[in-house]
Formats: structure tokens, C-alpha cells, sequence
């Protein structure tokens, strides 16, 4: 029976961030992933991230072989496609990714910072002594043989699969389950187009309720004439299927006339706040785990990212302290929840506004400029919507017509601020936690509540 400091559990973005951390430090550190070494990375995505990651985490950008294209910013369609946004900003140029190349490039780093790998290697439910997780239990797929490894400490990164949170002992105050009305249903493919886009810089973003009830469809660039198009649905009852609405309404259009499939696959993302706590004696949650996603456009490789280092440097303290109970580790839950969960929460609200509003206020809104390009950015960024007595003044005019989406904007912009501002606050131990989840939950409840009216 191995023993380790520090186990991570999936050895996908945020996994391997967590797992390069540590090694780097010192600790003795193995990794697990189900898939084999040179399958690590393959994975159904948008493929998109903004270059302020790299900077901000202090990691080495994409190489010209991960790279399949450069992001200078998003173009958003109007449900009927006769109005168009182009939100750019420091923030949203970035890169869309080989994923595959990119996840060997992490899993690589970790190895060499002195992790070990153990790959198709499954983890199957976490080991629990004394009300508190001190290891994984574990398949090995070559073998089938059935192991225990021990750590100090556990990192649950098995994606949204979330293995091991789902199986965690209540008591530790981690959220086992997340509400299917907060999950997107998705399927994309990587097609080769028989000519060029128009504009390959922009990533396309199109909105239709009818289309894709809840979500979005996307048109990501690639290299040569190759594309990244899909589509996400929220995951409500009687929900359709992604691959099917792709077919009837997407790829049926003129743009993809005698395209062809380079690659194909379907995925859940969760769509929401990050949970509202990620840590229990034993154990934090990073990456989709822990729903470290941006709530409005799914994009989780950036947070994943964010989550496995902050993850990675809070186990080196608490280590070094010898305190890896829930309050020892608790500088984790405050340092991403109160800085990206708060942009995170703010997201959320204007998700929700944007499920409960039909494709005709959309495309009334944005023809009539009630939501302009500044506010996306401003959302985008997780920035404050602030509307001055005579931008008031212009857009109740234009909006007589439709008051109730204009009330609506409204409302979510000051849920926005109020979501972003709570998060903030997030308790500084977990003496206050009960008390702040209680009113986090009220929050979500109004929003869905006013919007949905």
C-alpha cells in the first residue's frame, strides 16, 4: 500500500496545475487518470482561453503547436441573426487550443517536476478513516487489480464525473450532488469546411431559445479551414438532444455544405457558481468537480487552472502546518470564491436572466441596443452594469415597447452587483458558513424567481 502527501485524482487541466504545484515544492505526490498517458488530453471541448490565464498563473504560453487558432474576441448573433455584437478586450484575446497537445504539455510538466503518474488507473471511491478522507481506493484498468493508496491529503479533478465528491461523507460540508438545471448537455464536432471563414479571429456565438433551449450554439476557428461547431442545452426536463439540434439546425446550414468530421463527442458542463464549499478534512474539489466553469460560455480550462494552483498552494501549507482538517484547508475556498467564484456568481444571475428571456426580447434588445457591446464586455469581465440617468433615459425610450425585458436588465444588473459583492465576503472560517450558504441560496432563488416571471 503506497503513502503519499498528496494525491490528485484526475490529470486534467486543474489536476495537473494541483499536481506540478506540489511536486514542485517537494511533497511526495502521484496523480491519477483513467485514460492512458498518451490519451490524456483528448477531450470534447470548446477548445478557447483567454491569454490573461497564462500571465496571471505564471505559466508558459501555448507553443505554436498547441495553437489552433488566436481568439481576438467573441461575435454574438441575435436569435435571428440580424443583429451582431463583437465584444473584444484585453481579456477575451486568447487562443483556441489543441487540447490533446496542450494536456500533454501539463501532464508532462507535473512528471517533470517529480509527480507520479499513475495512469489508467481509476478512482473508485475515496478512503475514509475517523470521519476524514486519508485516500483513494483504486482500479487499475491493465490489471483489473483493486488497490489502496494512501495520502495526507486527496484532490478530487475527476471532472464532472466528480468520482469521488459524489461519494464523500456528508458531514464534511461538500455538496454531493449539482441540480441538472444547472448542467449543459453538449455535443460538438471538429469539421473541415471546403473554404475559408470569413473572419478566423472571431469566435461565434449564436443564441436561440428555440434552438438550443437554454444554451448556445458556437463556431470556433481552426487551423486550415477546420472549425470547432456545437451546441449546449440546459439540462431541464424533456431536454432535447444536442447531436440531433446540431444536425437539423446547424450543420444543415450553407457553411458546412460537404464539410466532413475530423473528430466528434459529447460532454456535460456545470454551468453555475463554483460549489459553495470545495474542502473537508482530507480533501478539496478543483475543476469541474467543483463547478469552476464560467457559467455564460462553459469555459473551464482557465478556472481548472486557477483551482489546481490555488489547491496546489493551500496543501502546501496546511502540510507544512500539519492542520488538513476543513479549517486548515479553508484558505482555498476563500481565495478562489472570493476572487473568480465572485465573478463566477455574478455570471450565474446573468445566465439565469438570459434562460428566461425569449427570442423575441433578444432580438429587440440588442436591434435596439437596451443590452449593448459594453455591457457583455463589462459582464464578460466580471465587471459592475451601471447605467447613468440619461443612459436610463434613452433606453426606457427605445424600450417602451418592451418594458419587461428592460425591467428585467434592470434587475440583473443589480442581482449582479449584490451576487459578486456576497461573494467577496465569503466567511474567513468555517464558523460563519452555514449562515453565508443559506443567504447564497436565497440569492439564486430571487434571481430565478424575478426572472422567470
Amino acid at each position: 500500500m503506497d503513502k503519499f502527501d498528496v494525491i490528485i485524482a484526475g490529470a486534467g487541466t486543474g489536476g495537473s496545475l494541483a499536481a506540478k504545484t506540489v511536486a514542485e515544492a517537494g511533497l511526495n505526490a502521484c496523480f491519477l487518470d483513467i485514460k492512458k498517458e498518451t490519451d490524456i488530453g483528448r477531450k470534447i471541448c470548446g477548445d478557447a482561453i483567454g491569454k490573461h490565464h497564462f500571465s496571471n498563473l505564471g505559466l508558459k504560453e501555448p507553443s505554436s503547436d498547441e495553437i489552433e487558432g488566436i481568439m481576438e474576441g467573441i461575435e454574438i448573433y441575435s436569435p435571428d441573426k440580424k443583429t451582431s455584437y463583437v465584444v473584444k478586450g484585453d481579456q477575451l484575446y486568447g487562443f483556441v487550443l489543441n487540447r490533446y497537445r496542450f494536456g500533454q504539455r501539463l501532464v508532462s510538466e507535473a512528471k517533470s517536476a517529480g509527480a507520479i503518474l499513475y495512469d489508467q488507473t481509476q478512482a473508485i471511491e475515496p478512503l475514509v478513516e475517523g470521519g476524514r478522507v486519508c485516500g483513494v481506493k483504486t482500479k487499475n484498468l491493465k490489471t483489473k487489480s483493486e488497490e489502496t493508496l494512501r495520502s495526507s491529503l486527496v484532490i478530487e479533478a475527476t471532472g464532472f464525473t466528480a468520482a469521488l465528491r459524489k461519494k464523500l461523507p456528508p458531514n464534511l460540508g461538500i455538496d454531493l450532488t449539482v441540480d441538472n438545471q444547472d448542467v449543459e448537455a453538449c455535443y460538438r464536432e471538429i469539421r473541415l469546411l471546403t473554404h475559408s471563414l470569413d473572419n478566423r479571429s472571431l469566435c461565434q456565438i449564436y443564441l436561440n431559445q428555440k434552438t438550443t433551449p437554454g444554451g448556445y450554439y458556437w463556431v470556433f476557428p481552426r487551423k486550415g479551414n477546420k472549425v470547432n461547431v456545437g451546441l449546449g442545452v440546459a439540462m431541464v426536463e424533456g431536454f432535447p438532444k444536442p447531436k440531433e439540434r446540431l444536425y437539423q439546425h446547424v450543420l444543415s446550414q450553407p457553411l458546412f455544405t460537404d464539410s466532413s468530421v475530423v473528430d466528434k463527442g459529447a460532454w456535460y458542463v456545470p454551468t453555475r457558481r463554483p460549489l459553495n464549499s470545495m474542502v473537508g478534512d482530507g480533501v478539496m474539489v478543483v475543476g469541474d468537480a467543483a463547478c469552476q466553469v464560467n457559467p455564460i460560455h462553459g469555459g473551464g480550462i482557465g478556472p481548472s487552472m486557477i483551482g489546481g494552483k490555488l489547491a496546489g498552494e493551500t496543501a502546501l501549507k496546511a502540510l507544512e502546518k500539519g492542520d488538513l482538517s476543513r479549517e486548515g484547508l479553508w484558505e482555498y475556498n476563500i481565495r478562489y470564491i472570493s476572487d473568480y467564484g465572485a465573478k463566477q456568481a455574478g455570471l450565474e444571475v446573468f445566465r439565469i436572466l438570459l434562460q428566461n428571456v425569449g427570442d423575441e426580447d433578444l432580438n429587440y434588445g440588442m436591434r435596439y441596443r437596451l443590452l449593448t457591446e459594453e455591457d457583455l464586455l463589462k459582464v464578460s469581465l466580471g465587471e459592475d452594469i451601471r447605467f447613468s440617468i440619461t443612459e436610463k433615459a434613452r433606453r426606457v425610450f427605445k424600450g417602451l415597447k418592451n418594458i419587461s425585458f428592460l425591467r428585467k436588465l434592470k434587475n440583473a444588473a443589480k442581482l449582479i452587483r449584490e451576487a459578486k459583492n456576497w461573494y467577496k465576503a465569503y466567511p474567513s472560517s468555517p464558523a460563519d458558513f452555514e449562515n453565508w450558504r443559506t443567504r447564497t441560496e436565497d440569492l439564486f432563488r430571487r434571481a430565478v424567481g424575478q426572472f422567470a416571471a
